[in-house]
């Protein structure tokens, strides 16, 4: 006999409600449920289109990243097929891109978690060129009560639109750590949907450094009661980089709870950095938490940072609901106090910006990754700090 918990009627609820609005269109695995867009659309009015070098057009194509795994025990990659990633449920496709992904990646990568894992799970995927594009559709599953971390790093140089869809069990424990360290030519596209079951608790950190264009939208649900979910990223545009984040939240059962927070730092002609954060809080979800912020530190003239905070509630029976946003230079209260303790100009503004960047950083809890990022951040600032051009 099969039962059918809380959980389960959830999830078909859930797939039998939308919610119209123009921030989030409803999700679809068919691409002709996602026309191709003029640039006009809400979803893609700060996307620079013909940056895209034709993900747009969908041609299909056999070329694949190079994938170096190091998975320790409980965990298992495996191959399925476009049929069974679908049967396996998520979030579906919300644009154009992650439905073409879908449909040209010829099946998806299965990444099974089971248990409590002894260290972190690493995938890395690297390209060597931008002359053939790829598509990628990666599924990863986590059993209930299981407790991992995993990191996706990209590096080398691609063309690379995805969909990754996270299956997260009740009462299981997921950190994941998606870094883009592309190459200065790379464009990068993906849509990240995180289903989260009851009781449940996701930490999803995301650090955009490299790349000509890098789009990334993560979408969350939450399939039982009591589930959470930290979104935090970081992000470094230098000129004429265009790094855009979307995140949105949609709390599909009550008592959960969501936290956004992204900051980033931008530097050098026409660098430009995108943010949409959005909380939908439906009727059914009473009792839930949430708050997202975007900070935003411009280095030096020439740098553009969007911010957009939005929430949309629908009861008024909920714990906390919140969004900031904030764009600015250096802080000269910050450099006026570190100056007057003899710290001179130059390793003023360095430590300012370590600052701002280290509190989420430092959340992630692998070490040899933390001294990565800032080492990387380390070498954006040699380029910018110190010299005229910095914004003050």
């Amino acid at each position: 006999m099969t039962t059918v918990t809380e959980t389960d009627a959830m999830a078909s609820a859930l797939e039998l409600e939308h919610v119209e609005s123009h921030l989030h269109p409803e999700p679809s695995y068919d691409v002709a449920d996602h026309p191709k867009p003029t640039g006009r659309e809400e979803i893609w009015r700060f996307t620079p289109l013909k940056r895209l070098r034709g993900l747009l057009d969908g041609a299909s194509s056999d070329a694949c990243l190079q994938w170096k795994e190091e998975l320790p025990q409980g965990v298992t990659l495996s191959t399925i097929s476009t049929d069974e990633a679908k049967a396996l449920g998520g979030i579906a496709p919300l644009d154009r891109l992650a439905a073409l992904a879908v449909e040209n990646a010829g099946g998806a990568a299965l990444l099974t978690i089971d248990g409590e894992l002894d260290r972190p799970a690493r995938i890395t995927l690297s390209g060597d060129t931008i002359d053939r594009t790829v598509w990628g559709h990666i599924v990863v599953k986590v059993a209930p009560f299981a407790k991992a971390t995993l990191l996706f790093d990209h590096v080398g140089t691609a063309t690379y639109a995805a969909n990754v869809t996270y299956l997260v069990g009740d009462g299981a424990q997921l950190d994941v750590v998606n870094l883009a360290d592309w190459q200065d030519d790379a464009v990068h596209t993906v849509q990240n949907g995180i289903s989260i079951g009851r009781d449940a608790a996701v930490r999803f950190f995301e650090f955009t450094l490299g790349g000509d264009l890098v789009r990334s939208s993560t979408n969350v649900d939450y399939r039982g009661p009591g589930g959470s979910v930290d979104l935090l990223g970081v992000y470094f545009a230098d000129a004429g980089q265009h790094l855009e984040h979307r995140q949105f939240v949609d709390h599909t059962a009550p008592k959960t709870r969501s936290n956004v927070e992204y900051k980033g730092a931008l530097q050098g002609q026409d660098a430009h950095t995108v943010w949409i954060g959005n909380v939908l809080i439906r009727k059914v979800a009473e009792g839930i938490e949430t708050f997202e912020q975007n900070d935003n530190l411009v280095l030096t003239d020439g740098a553009q940072a969007d911010s957009v905070p939005n929430l949309e509630i629908e009861t008024g029976d909920i714990e906390g609901a919140g969004h900031a946003s904030t764009t600015g230079r250096f802080d000269d209260m910050h450099l006026f106090y570190l100056q007057s303790r003899g710290i001179d100009p130059t390793e003023a503004k360095r430590l300012v910006v370590h600052g701002f960047f280290n509190d989420i950083i430092r959340r992630i809890g692998v070490e040899d990754l933390q001294d990565r990022l800032m080492a990387a951040i380390e070498e954006e600032l040699a380029t910018v700090v110190g010299t005229p051009e910095v914004a003050r």
